[in-house]
């Protein structure tokens, strides 16, 4: 009886999910629609304002499988730089997956073929991350920058990681 509740339960809680999250990475991203544009904003290192080609009206774009510090944690502000060295005013691909709970668009952004979230955690950045599960596609991007001490991972202490800020600080305010 207890087997067959949690296998219930498993159920259950998986049938909850995304169904993108229970397809294999490249289907979902063989899915995802590809569309180009230009930076016309960094908010943050993983967030940018992108006009697509055609329109007028910019779309807020949250790079997936990264978390770059808030602007107003140590860091923040390198990581935004970082990002306006990469995109701004750039032309751009972005593979868009889907939305996030703040409306704002999830998708990789690309520069002549450079995967800018890969750049910004192999450059030590950002972090690598997935939510709910916290490892994302770029670990070893990590893993490396760290082993190196690139960016934030250069200082002598540990860097916060965002979510870690945003729990004892809450977000930035807005500026």
């Amino acid at each position: 009886m207890r087997a067959w509740l949690w296998s219930v339960l498993w159920i259950f809680c998986v049938g909850g999910a995304g169904a993108d999250q229970l397809k294999p990475p490249n289907q979902a991203q063989a899915e995802a629609e590809v569309w180009t544009g230009w930076v016309s904003w960094v908010m943050d290192g993983d967030t940018v304002l992108v006009v697509r080609s055609g329109q007028k009206e910019p779309v807020k774009l949250r790079l997936d499988a990264v978390d770059a510090p808030e602007t107003c944690q140590p860091g923040g502000s390198a990581a935004r730089d970082a990002m306006i060295a990469l995109a701004l005013r750039k032309p751009v691909q972005v593979q868009s997956l889907g939305h996030d709970s703040y409306g704002r668009d999830i998708g990789r952004l690309s520069v002549e073929g450079v995967d800018l979230g890969a750049e910004m955690v192999r450059t030590g950045m950002a972090w690598a991350y997935r939510f709910r599960t916290g490892r994302g596609p770029y670990a070893a991007l990590q893993r490396q920058a760290q082993k190196e001490k690139r960016g934030l991972f250069a200082g002598r202490e540990a860097p916060m990681s965002p979510a870690l800020f945003r729990k004892f600080n809450g977000r930035c305010p807005a500026s």
